[in-house]
C-alpha cells in the first residue's frame, strides 16, 4: 500500500520549481500608494487606523510580524480627570453615547487570577472608548463564599454610577454567578439586568484584536484613577503569546468594549408645553 502511495505522489521535479514570489504592498516603504486611484494616501491612513498596525502590516504591507514581537503601548492611552456628567451625557467636552459594565470573575484570592469589573463609556461619533473605572477585587482567604462576597461589591459599583445592566463572563467559574446575582438583585429591589457572556475565542486574541487597533488610532482614553491600579503594568508586560504576567484587567476591558452598551442620553431637556386645538366640530 505504501509503495502505491509513494508512486502516486512522486514528482520528477520539485513542486513550483522556477516560480518566483511576487508581492505588491498597498504602498511603497516611502509611503507612495501602489494604486492611488483606489487607495490614495488619506484612505490608506484611515485604513491603518481602523485595523491597527499589526493587521495593516500583515494584510496590506505583506510583512509578517512574529506574535512574540507584538506589544500594547500604555503610552498611547490619553488620560483625563473629568467625571461623567449625566445631565448632559458628557465627559469634559466629549459627548457620551453609551456605557458598559463587564465583570470577568475569579475567586479573587491573593496570588491568583484577579476578579475584575470594568466600567467604560463610549463616544460612537468619534469611536472613542473611555476606561472610566476598574475594580480588582481581593477576597479574604477565610471567606466561605467568595462569589457571593464579590456580588455585593459589584452591585454597589453599579449603584455608584446609577447603571442597570451588568455583563458577566460565564465561562467556567462565572457559570454560577447569574443565579447568585439574581438573588442579590431581588433582595435589593430588582432593577438590574444581567447579560451572560460566553467567550470562545482565545483570550490573547480577544485582547489583541480589540485593543491594538484602538490604541494605534489614539481612541482609548482612561481616567487618571486607572493609574492607581495594576492595569497599566498589565499592558506594559503583556504579550499575545501569553505566559507573561497577569492580563485579567486587559481581558475585562476588551470584554466591556465588545459588550452591548447601555444608551446614554442627556437629562437636561426642558419640558415642552403643548396646547391641543379644541376648536373643531364633530
Amino acid at each position: 500500500m505504501s509503495n502505491i502511495v509513494n508512486k502516486k505522489f512522486h514528482f520528477s521535479t520539485p513542486f513550483l520549481i522556477g516560480y518566483k514570489k511576487f508581492s505588491l504592498p498597498i504602498q511603497t516603504p516611502d509611503g507612495v500608494p501602489t494604486w492611488p486611484e483606489v487607495f490614495p494616501v488619506d484612505k490608506i491612513n484611515e485604513l491603518r487606523k481602523n485595523v491597527g498596525e499589526h493587521h495593516f502590516m500583515a494584510q496590506m504591507m505583506l510583512k509578517f510580524t512574529p506574535m512574540d514581537n507584538i506589544r500594547l503601548d500604555p503610552g498611547k492611552i490619553q488620560l483625563y480627570s473629568h467625571e461623567f456628567n449625566p445631565t448632559n451625557a458628557k465627559i469634559g467636552d466629549w459627548a457620551i453615547t453609551g456605557a458598559a459594565v463587564y465583570w470577568d470573575p475569579a475567586l479573587g484570592h491573593k496570588n491568583t487570577d484577579s476578579s475584575v469589573c470594568v466600567l467604560i463609556f463610549r463616544d460612537d461619533k468619534s469611536h472613542n472608548i473611555f476606561l472610566h473605572d476598574i475594580m480588582y477585587m481581593v477576597v479574604p482567604d477565610n471567606c466561605p463564599q467568595p462569589l457571593t462576597y464579590q456580588c455585593d461589591i459589584v452591585l454597589d459599583f453599579l449603584n455608584k454610577y446609577k447603571l442597570h445592566r451588568l455583563a458577566v463572563e460565564t465561562n467556567g467559574l462565572g457559570n454560577a454567578l447569574p443565579e447568585i446575582l439574581a438573588d442579590k438583585i431581588a433582595n435589593r429591589g430588582g432593577g438590574i439586568y444581567v447579560q451572560k457572556i460566553t467567550n470562545n475565542t482565545k483570550k490573547e486574541l480577544r485582547i489583541l484584536n480589540t485593543l491594538e487597533p484602538l490604541l494605534g488610532a489614539g481612541r482609548i482614553f482612561a481616567h487618571t484613577r486607572i493609574q492607581q491600579t495594576p492595569f497599566m503594568a498589565e499592558m506594559l508586560g503583556w504579550s499575545p503569546i501569553g505566559g507573561i504576567g497577569h492580563d485579567d484587567g486587559l481581558d475585562a476591558f476588551s470584554g466591556a468594549i465588545n459588550a452591548t452598551p447601555i444608551p446614554c442620553r442627556p437629562h437636561d431637556h426642558t419640558t415642552r408645553m403643548y396646547t391641543a386645538n379644541t376648536n373643531f366640530k364633530i
